[in-house]
């Protein structure tokens, strides 16, 4: 892995735009930015830009491997394969399983991040997406390991991960939703509404309290209905939430994330690739830890009553789709994949754009987001052949 100094002359997606400039990187953070004398540091080709790293704040597995097989392996060949689509940071997102298998995956995300490890993308924390969703709900989790929300539950598992827990998906209409959205708020923890059967005036409620997050919009929730809007139609009418959008085509038409886009505030709508194992191996079939099988057809993932189960969406993919399907600038569709993620996790203080005293986690890509160089904290993790 090689350290990287900097940068000349370069185009960068700074806050205020694409400026051609100059970048110097000291102990992982960006230390200058601007015009200045430089020497030593890499010029890049003129089609080449610089833009801030991507954050996948919802994603299980890629290149085989899962946050819910419980090895620090499977963390690492994760991290390593997202690094390929110019993810610097993520959230190990874990399954409704079993109350043992949540421990294992969480005891080994805790001990991944105390490791630290500097190879591929970072763990920022966990993205507990179950077990306290509605059985009306389901999406591809398994119903006999969904429970109504118990704080007490969730304190255990808060225990278990280290306090690495840091969004969870829930539903927050259900018996003991209130009590434990009201206990994750005021710990930094994000509520987001997800597998939820909720409607508007439950949400009316969780968002006065501090509910803050929409889970894969649309996808296994209350659908918009013109006598209860439901999650759906509340996720457009209330500008507090952050919404997750799976752009990948198949989730959602493109139509439908137009018409979220054109509802929400530019900096609440966030890309993510909720992708799995099957994430850069070729189609097929795939057994997951509860005894699930997906299987993998032109991209698509599904059980095999045909419920989609997750993706294999790449991160630059969904923000090349967003761009070229929505007609939005380059500039506007990573921001969906940067800044408005670091500012839901509450990370934007280090996260999320190019800015001086920020981490230098970098993406070289091409005017078509195609990634030629993944640069983590100063360093590169990532760099096509």
């Amino acid at each position: 892995m090689e350290q990287i100094k900097g940068f000349k002359n370069a185009l960068i997606l700074t806050e205020n735009g694409i400026v051609k400039t100059n970048l110097i990187i000291e102990n992982g953070i960006i230390a200058k930015l601007g015009d200045f004398e430089c020497r030593g540091l890499t010029e890049l080709d003129a089609d080449k830009i610089i833009i801030p790293a991507f954050i996948d704040q919802h994603i299980h597995g890629a290149d085989g491997a899962d946050a819910i097989d419980g090895t620090k392996e499977a963390l690492s060949k994760v991290a390593n394969a997202l690094a390929r689509e110019g993810t610097a940071a993520f959230l190990a997102t874990t399954t409704t399983e079993s109350r043992d298998c949540l421990e294992r995956a969480l005891i080994t995300v805790k001990e991944y991040i105390k490791e630290s490890p500097a190879e591929g993308a970072e763990i920022l924390g966990v993205h507990l997406e179950g077990p306290f969703i509605s059985e009306e709900y389901l999406g591809a989790q398994l119903p006999e390991y969904a429970v109504f929300p118990n704080i007490n539950c969730f304190k255990h598992y808060e225990d278990v991960s280290g306090n690495n827990i840091r969004l969870v998906s829930m539903a927050v209409e259900a018996e003991g939703g209130e009590e434990l959205y009201r206990y994750l708020i005021p710990r930094g923890i994000v509520a987001s509404i997800g597998h939820s059967a909720a409607g508007y005036e439950d949400i009316k409620k969780a968002v006065a309290a501090g509910v803050s997050c929409v889970t894969h919009t649309y996808n296994a929730q209350r659908p918009l209905h013109h006598r209860e809007v439901g999650v759906v139609g509340s996720a457009m009418l209330f500008d507090e939430l952050y919404c997750e959008v799976i752009c990948d085509g198949i989730h959602l038409s493109f139509p439908a994330v137009k018409l979220l886009q054109k509802n929400k505030p530019e900096d609440k709508l966030v890309l993510i690739t909720d992708s799995l194992r099957a994430k850069y191996l070729p189609d097929g079939v795939y057994a997951e830890p509860g005894g699930q099988v997906i299987n993998v057809k032109d991209g698509e993932a599904r059980l095999p009553d045909g419920t989609l189960a997750g993706s294999t969406l790449k991160m630059n993919i969904a923000v090349k789709n967003i761009m070229q399907q929505l007609k939005l600038p380059l500039e506007t569709a990573v921001k969906y994949a940067t800044e408005n993620p670091a500012k839901c996790l509450g990370v934007f203080d280090r996260l999320g754009s190019i800015a001086e005293g920020k981490l230098a986690n970098l993406v070289i890509v091409d005017k078509h987001i195609n990634v030629y160089e993944t640069i983590r904290g100063g360093i590169s993790v990532y760099r096509s052949k």
